[in-house]
């Protein structure tokens, strides 16, 4: 019997070894391709100038000069001052860092809620699978964006309680995605053997069944990290999201909209910034997507 069960343990470190194979050529599969190199090199731009932005950024972010008050780009000012007098390049550098902060942490919330609803219900199906997905299907039935003013609203404005009002409207999206996939694989030879050898339901899903569902997630992620990044300049545009003197692209452009007319880069600006940078991130889980199909693979 110790043989027998020693020979299940095999295939795990083997469909560990191919799946870890399996993202390395994804990896390059992704850098080959035009969207993923666009994606990759956006996202590293927008990282570096978020976690840099204190040394990049040449004047304050909220420190107030009224001398040069919608002063257009020029060299003082690449990209002009606001109705203040404040740098915007400087608080577009500084709205990375919020936007990319309120979109990982949002995702990552949905990720830690949903995933794990989704493999348990999936996986084990019954009462749980039914009441879990009723619940999911009520949160689907409003409009996404709708759903987070609402909820923001009755939170309250700011960066805690953004994340957390796009965090849940993002868990059913996580949820299904993971129950699907948990579904089609619950019957597969891999996990039926599993089963017969004796390994206990937490070994089986954390050595099959998520390693399985990880690709298709971290798809999702990407796609939803920009969507979270839009709900959140959205948001913050209504004035239940980040608010000043806070950078965030959102209001950015909610106070440029006065000004159109006179200074029309206070909201052009912040608004190329949320386009690039949702770009990036469509355009990654795009190229993810080609990169991890496995008929795409085995065509390569």
């Amino acid at each position: 019997m110790a043989k027998f069960v020693d020979s299940a343990h095999a295939p795990g470190a083997a469909e560990s070894s191919r799946w870890r194979a399996r993202y390395l050529l994804a990896l390059r599969r992704l850098a080959s391709t035009p969207r993923g190199a666009f994606g990759l090199v956006a996202l590293a731009v927008v990282l570096f100038a978020a976690v840099f932005g204190q040394a990049l950024a040449p004047q304050s972010a909220t420190i107030q000069n009224f001398n040069e008050i919608l002063a257009p780009p020029s060299s003082a000012h690449v990209f002009g001052t606001d109705d203040l007098g404040r740098d915007l390049f400087t608080r577009t550098i500084y709205g990375a860092r919020v936007s990319l902060l309120v979109g990982l942490c949002s995702v990552g919330l949905a990720v830690v809620a949903g995933v794990p609803i989704g493999i348990a219900a999936g996986y084990y199906r019954g009462t749980f699978d039914e009441v879990s997905m009723r619940v999911l299907d009520g949160l689907l039935a409003f409009p996404a964006l709708i759903l987070a003013i609402a909820i923001a609203a009755a939170l309250g404005a700011g960066p805690r309680n953004v994340v957390i009002a796009i965090g849940i409207v993002t868990v059913p999206t996580f949820a299904r995605l993971a129950r699907g996939q948990a579904l089609s694989l619950r019957e597969q030879d891999m996990i039926v053997a599993a089963r017969a050898v004796g390994l206990r339901d937490g070994r089986i899903l954390s050595r099959y069944v998520l390693p399985n569902v990880a690709s298709v997630l971290i798809i999702q992620g990407a796609l939803s990290t920009g969507q979270a990044i839009l709900t959140e300049a959205g948001l913050s545009f209504l004035g239940l999201g980040i608010r000043p003197p806070i950078p965030s692209w959102g209001s950015m452009i909610e106070v440029g909209r006065g000004y159109l007319e006179q200074a029309p880069w206070m909201s052009v600006v912040p608004g190329v910034a949320i386009l690039l940078t949702v770009f990036a991130f469509n355009f990654t889980g795009d190229a993810l997507l080609d990169a991890l199909d496995p008929r795409l693979q085995k065509r390569g």
